[in-house]
């Protein structure tokens, strides 16, 4: 099997809504991949799709060797899926909880209780084992939602904004374990997810997705490398007006700028040496500079290149 995941020209619509247009992706086994875009772009369907959740209009897709549409059971039987909402019982235990999924995916009984213990430990949560979920921080909860999708061994892991509404060492936590699914066990994971640093993190290849449309595939590394230079963030304010600082940047020969709120984003060749250049022209300009700062080129910028505004400013 040379793909796990490959899906063509899919488009979905809902009555007067496209939520996929044309959408195309390949995913290699055993690899990390991530679908990265605002929410409204087409992820979550992508994932219905892929998971015989919902039919598309047209496009066909496999997963795991299995045609969606023509062998939905046999691609569910490879799969497994982990989405924004819990899963979860809260009322019974971690261990019920793994057990039940087991069971409902074929274990025995005796499978299903190895099975479940020895997820409690992958995932590092078995101290909890027999406390109900509801008492588990949102960490560890999150952790067992993970470790549900997993509990048949599929090849194929499904996994929807995993680390909505978690704390940093949470979400640095997790993204150790689904890191380790693809490094150690050779599963194949499909990561959508709004936040830059996770693709960036865990994705080997990522698909930056835009009103239903994948607008650009590669590595974090390679689409970032496409973007020469250096991106220069500028503070202003509050009583300076952005459209008078980016008239000033412009003057100053500052082709690239956009607006962010009370902040510009210029693209400049070398960012160090043009710094004390840019303060200078904004300061005969009349605009006061609350901070500056110069870095390089992030998927955020790469989403502003292709679709003329910043991940973080749709998804907010």
């Amino acid at each position: 099997m040379h793909t796990a995941i490959q899906a063509e020209a899919l488009v979905k619509r809902y009555g007067d809504v496209t939520a996929l247009d044309g959408l195309t992706v390949d995913v290699a086994p055993g690899t990390v991949f991530g679908l990265l875009g605002p929410n409204g772009a087409g992820k979550s369907t992508t994932v219905k799709v892929l998971t015989t959740l919902t039919r598309p209009d047209s496009g066909t897709a496999t997963v795991a060797g299995h045609d969606v549409a023509a062998e939905p059971a046999q691609v569910r039987r490879n799969i497994g899926v982990v989405t924004q909402r819990a899963a979860t019982d809260p009322q019974a235990t971690g261990r019920e909880n793994l057990v039940l999924a087991g069971r409902l995916q074929g274990l025995s009984g005796a499978e299903a209780r190895t099975r479940a213990d020895a997820l409690l430990a992958r995932f590092g949560v078995a101290d909890a084992a027999g406390r109900v979920v509801r008492t588990w921080s949102g960490g560890m909860a999150r952790k067992l939602d993970v470790a549900m999708g997993l509990v048949h061994r599929p090849p194929v892991l499904f996994l929807d904004e995993p680390t909505t509404g978690l704390d940093p060492q949470a979400r640095a936590d997790l993204w150790t374990e689904i890191a380790a699914l693809a490094r150690d066990e050779g599963t194949t994971v499909l990561l959508t997810t709004h936040y830059l640093e996770e693709a960036d993190q865990l994705a080997e290849r990522v698909a930056i997705v835009d009103h239903g449309r994948v607008v650009a595939t590669g590595t974090p590394d390679a689409l970032k490398s496409d973007l020469r230079g250096d991106t220069v963030v500028v503070g202003l304010a509050p009583s300076d007006d952005p459209s008078l600082a980016a008239a000033v940047l412009h003057r100053a020969g500052v082709g690239d700028v956009t607006t962010e709120g009370r902040a510009l984003r210029a693209r400049v060749d070398d960012g160090a040496q043009a710094v004390p250049g840019l303060l200078a022209a904004l300061e005969r300009g009349g605009v006061s500079v609350a901070a500056i700062s110069v870095a390089r080129p992030s998927l955020d910028d790469v989403y502003l290149r292709l679709t003329g505004r910043t991940l973080a400013e749709v998804a907010a």
